[in-house]
């Protein structure tokens, strides 16, 4: 009988979160039965996929599992296969309510697309723990992915929130949808893919993915603001209950970071392009050496680092840390330096450096490559927000 609790009880938590969505709702305007069956829809999705899923690894040799097919295997039927039909199956139970006329308001993106992710994580969730039913290690695998795949799916719901009216993908839906596929793809592969260590990569990833859906939240809140303004009604429920965060209310707008990111009328700068984009790299070498330096006075042995034991990741986070931490830094400089309104110059310094630092790690440890893609977001957001500390006031 505990074999059965362990599975179900852990496999129950997404279903619980949907009651959060649901609070947050305006349940005036998004009828209870329409967010069950996306979230129906969504757990069917998640079983058909699985089924696909078998088949194909039948078929082709290939595994999830980078210790069964390699690394490059494992990537490969992820990137290729599972992530795609795992967010076009989020999609497809996301689309009768986007198509329905209760898909009136932008913010339906968000909560539809949860609906749908939480559907799709209760049947992951349930899948692999009764798979897998000894070891708290596959807990606390189904525990990082949850909030992943509600993220990834707020990527492309934002995108069908701002196509409301017309009832059609927006122009941005399919760059928004490659996205969430891609971030899947190095998800799962660190989640499920590669050994427990590898969890620590998840870290970052779900911190870089907070911080754009905190931006669509303001962004579709300023859109329904408007439109709210224009119909000269009140303010809808899920707005009224989502400002009371103050964490969502203080960033700057996605309207005031797209605008700093833009140059109109001047040419792009590329010295500083290639001026910041050394700055970067160096910076990035300092606080390397730094943490390494730090390691050899605190006597951290880098050589016993395995992705097979979580308790010998920490050597890692230290040079991840060191890494990370150059990027706002080379951000401020660059932005300082280059005394330039716009942010961006530093934005594709910063951009350049990463691009180059993962072909050099791809040539020389293609095993860090993976690791290296999950801390890239992260990497050019803390640039970015140096960049922003460091501009010139207008």
């Amino acid at each position: 009988m505990f074999a059965w609790v362990r599975w179900i009880g852990p496999s129950l938590v997404p279903a619980l979160f949907l009651l959060l969505v649901i609070y947050l709702s305006d349940r005036r305007r998004e009828p209870l039965w329409l967010v069950l069956l996306v979230f129906f829809l969504g757990g069917a999705g998640k079983a058909g996929t699985a089924l696909l899923e078998a088949r194909a690894a039948v078929w082709t040799g290939l595994d999830l599992n980078a210790r069964v097919t390699g690394g490059a295997g494992s990537m490969l039927f992820l990137f290729g296969f599972a992530a795609p039909i795992r967010e076009a199956s989020k999609v497809a139970a996301m689309w009768p309510a986007f198509r329905s006329r209760y898909f009136d308001e932008p913010m339906d993106g968000l909560v539809y697309a949860s609906a749908a992710a939480l559907g799709f994580a209760t049947i992951e969730n349930a899948l692999t723990l009764r798979d897998h039913p000894i070891g708290w290690i596959w807990i606390a695998r189904t525990a990082v992915a949850l909030p992943a795949h509600v993220f990834f799916a707020c990527a492309w719901g934002y995108a069908l929130g701002r196509a409301k009216r017309v009832k059609r993908p927006g122009a941005i839906f399919p760059g928004a949808w490659v996205v969430a596929t891609i971030a899947h793809g190095i998800y799962a592969h660190l989640v499920y893919g590669r050994g427990p260590g590898a969890l620590v990569g998840t870290l970052p990833l779900l911190l870089a993915m907070t911080v754009p859906t905190i931006f669509a939240i303001r962004d579709l809140r300023a859109r329904e603001d408007e439109a709210i303004a224009e119909r000269g009604s009140r303010t809808s429920v899920l707005l009224e209950r989502v400002s009371s965060f103050y964490v969502v209310s203080s960033p700057p707008s996605l309207r005031s970071v797209r605008e700093a990111m833009r140059r109109e009328g001047q040419p792009i700068t590329l010295r500083w392009i290639v001026f910041g984009a050394l700055v970067t790299v160096g910076v990035m070498t300092v606080g390397l050496a730094l943490s390494v330096a730090f390691g050899h006075w605190a006597n951290v042995d880098f050589s016993r680092v395995d992705e097979h034991d979580v308790s010998t990741t920490a050597p890692v986070a230290l040079l991840g840390s060191g890494v990370l931490l150059a990027f706002p830094v080379s951000g401020y400089l660059v932005a300082r330096a280059s005394n330039l309104p716009t942010l961006l110059e530093p934005a594709l310094a910063s951009g350049l450096a990463i691009v180059l630092t993962l072909v050099l790690l791809g040539l020389a440890a293609p095993v860090a490559l993976i690791f290296a893609l999950a801390f890239s977001p992260i990497a050019w957001a803390l640039a970015c927000a140096g960049a922003w500390v460091g501009r010139p006031a207008r």
